[in-house]
Order: C-alpha cells, then sequence, then structure tokens
C-alpha cells in the first residue's frame, strides 16, 4: 500500500463531474422487453400472495434483464461505480412497487438492514423533524445532505416521487479526490490513510464503543475504497473518549470538501430512476429540497443497502462495519436490535417465530 497511496489512481471509476455532466453514458434506459419482463414476475408473486420481503431472486425471474443486471453490477465494481437506471413505471401501487424494485435488487446482491431497527427497504422522506431527533439521519429530513458513502457495497435509490423544488442528487468520485490530494497536497495524503474516530451514530450494540477508528483510504490486494462519511466524524468529536482532530485532519476535511464540490456530478432525479452506487468509489450527498404541502405529493425514495457477490475485497480493520471484509462476502448493514443484519437472518427467524406459534398452537 505504501507504493499505491502514493500514486495516482487510472481507473474508469477515477472521473471528474466535468467529465460526465454532458454525457448520458451512464444513464440506462429501461427497455421495454424488459419492464414487461419485471411485470410478469410481478404478477407471479402476487399470485402466489408473497410480501416483497420474502420475495428472492428465484420467486422473480427476470430471463434477459438479469444478464443486463450483471453487466450494470460489473459496471459498478470495475467501471464508473455508478449508474442511473431510467424509466421503472411508478404507476403501480405502493405495495406493488416495493415488490417490483425489491425484485430487481435481488439479482444485483442481498439487502442488508440500514439501522438499529432492521430497516431493510428504507424510505427516504421528511418526517418534518430536526436531525438531531433522527438519529441525525438527514434522509428523513428535508435538509441538505454533506458528502458520504453508507456502510453497504451498493446503495440504490429509486425516486418514487420528487420534491417540489430542490433535493438534487451529487455524486463524485472518491479516487479523483484522492488523485487531486496528491497533485494538490501530496502532504496530506497520509492523513487520509490514518485512522479517524466516526460515530456510531446511536447504531451501537451493548458493550460496543459509540466511535471507532477508520482510515479514509485503503487498499486491499491492489483494490482501493475510500468509504467515507466526514458527519461522522464530527458527531464523534463530541464524544469526550474521542482524540481531537489535529491541526492536520482539520485541514484534510476541508480539503475534502473543496475538492467535492468542485468534482462533482449533479444530477436530477426523475419518478422512475434508480440510482446504483458503489459505496467504496462514490460519495454522494443532496441540495435541500422544498416539499409539495399535499402528504400524497411529497417527496419518497426508497431504499436498499446491498451485499453484492461481485464486490471487493477490504482491510481486515474493516470488519468492525462490515462483518466480513473478504470479496464477494456478504457483508455490511447495521445489525438491528434483533442481532440480524442480513434478510436472509431475517427470514430464518421469521420461519422459526412461525413455527414455534404453530407448535404452540
Amino acid at each position: 500500500m505504501e507504493l499505491r497511496k502514493h500514486k495516482k489512481i487510472v481507473a474508469s471509476f477515477a472521473w471528474t463531474g466535468a467529465d460526465l455532466q454532458d454525457s448520458t453514458e451512464w444513464i440506462r434506459p429501461f427497455r421495454p422487453g424488459e419492464l414487461k419482463e419485471i411485470d410478469t414476475a410481478l404478477q407471479s408473486v402476487k399470485q402466489r400472495g408473497l410480501e416483497w420481503s420474502d420475495i428472492t431472486r428465484e420467486d422473480f425471474p427476470l430471463p434477459q434483464f438479469s444478464s443486463e443486471l450483471a453487466v450494470i453490477a460489473q459496471e459498478l465494481e470495475t467501471g464508473r461505480g455508478m449508474v442511473l437506471l431510467r424509466g421503472l413505471p411508478v404507476a403501480y401501487s405502493p405495495a406493488d412497487l416495493r415488490s417490483v424494485y425489491w425484485g430487481i435488487g435481488t439479482h444485483l446482491g442481498t439487502a442488508v438492514s440500514q439501522g438499529g431497527r432492521g430497516e431493510l427497504l428504507g424510505i427516504v422522506e421528511d418526517e418534518g423533524k430536526e436531525v438531531e431527533a433522527t438519529k441525525r439521519r438527514g434522509s428523513k429530513t428535508s435538509g441538505s445532505l454533506p458528502f458520504h458513502s453508507d456502510r453497504c457495497d451498493v446503495v440504490g435509490l429509486l425516486c418514487v416521487r420528487k420534491s417540489r423544488s430542490g433535493g438534487y442528487s451529487r455524486i463524485v468520485s472518491a479516487a479523483q479526490i484522492h488523485n487531486e490530494i496528491l497533485l494538490r497536497r501530496p502532504d496530506l495524503i497520509d492523513v487520509f490513510y490514518a485512522d479517524w474516530f466516526n460515530s456510531r451514530q446511536g447504531d451501537e450494540a451493548p458493550g460496543e464503543s459509540r466511535a471507532y477508528p477508520k482510515p479514509v483510504f485503503s487498499f486491499q490486494e491492489g483494490h482501493f475504497t475510500g468509504l467515507f462519511s466526514p458527519a461522522y466524524i464530527r458527531t464523534a468529536q463530541e464524544f469526550p473518549e474521542v482524540p481531537r482532530l489535529t491541526p492536520a485532519q482539520e485541514e484534510a476535511l476541508e480539503l475534502f470538501g473543496a475538492l467535492a464540490d468542485e468534482l462533482v456530478l449533479n444530477m436530477t432525479f426523475e419518478p422512475g430512476d434508480i440510482q446504483l452506487l458503489n459505496n467504496h468509489l462514490i460519495y454522494h450527498a443532496r441540495t435541500d429540497y422544498v416539499d409539495h404541502p399535499e402528504i400524497e405529493r411529497k417527496r419518497l425514495l426508497l431504499r436498499l443497502w446491498l451485499a453484492v457477490p461481485g464486490s471487493r475485497p477490504l482491510p481486515k480493520d474493516y470488519d468492525l462495519l462490515f462483518g466480513n471484509t473478504e470479496a464477494g462476502a456478504l457483508r455490511g448493514g447495521v445489525p438491528c436490535s434483533e442481532g440480524w443484519r442480513y434478510v436472509t437472518e431475517w427470514r430464518t427467524r421469521k420461519r422459526a417465530a412461525a413455527q414455534a406459534s404453530c407448535q404452540g398452537t
């Protein structure tokens, strides 16, 4: 790693917003035949009475589109690290739309818990609360979100309804930020490879510390990862047991923010858009927004956190977050209060509870 961290990263995922802002190569429209396959799969699971959370890849066959999703998965891992799928019909009922989105997701990976409540299909909407009342989850507010990455391999966002104004998505390449640091401030590159204390945002298990150490940039077996959430670092500074940021770290955070704003790719979300991002390669943010007054028109996104089979190996100290750091492993997510973190574990517990209930009667 000593050699790699001092070298420019030359890869498809090292891009600038200026490179892509006027391009549509990263936008992939749904095709009529694919939408027909999706609808056929939906009707099948409805006939069987399956709830969205019980749907597996085998339950939601996509004969042709599944091969296209495999190509998309490869683009997320070794290409630009991001794809926008466009044109999914959102006129489905809320229940059917959840089943459709979940079913597509099963062809990309395995859903993982998004927080202590065991949220598998996240609801991104303004709850009308101050951010402090949501465990500092900005996704539950209408405020802007700073650049960050999530605790999973891939995050997917389906736009169901957009806001009256604002709420633009902003993404940036972690590798390109790395490259610009090397070019402009090589004296700070080692700071990004050192440990920083991050808050667990109230999702710590009993006996776990409120904060954990992790570098911003890392390499493992030649694979780069830049998982980073500056807001969690700032929150950790409120804990007396956490070391104070050094002047170099403060300077590095300021540089990160400036570079992210400079290198950003801005995009609008239209209903039916699905944004897919590799969290090891891409940081995402959001501008603040003004919502519609009518409840039925308010901005609504559905979010998936996925562990994907083609994922990169991670440094061993990432086991604090991901549980397993091996390439392609079932990993990531936030263990919920009941102890599970993957939908597969949740289903096992659900079946066991159902069997126990039957035996009890």
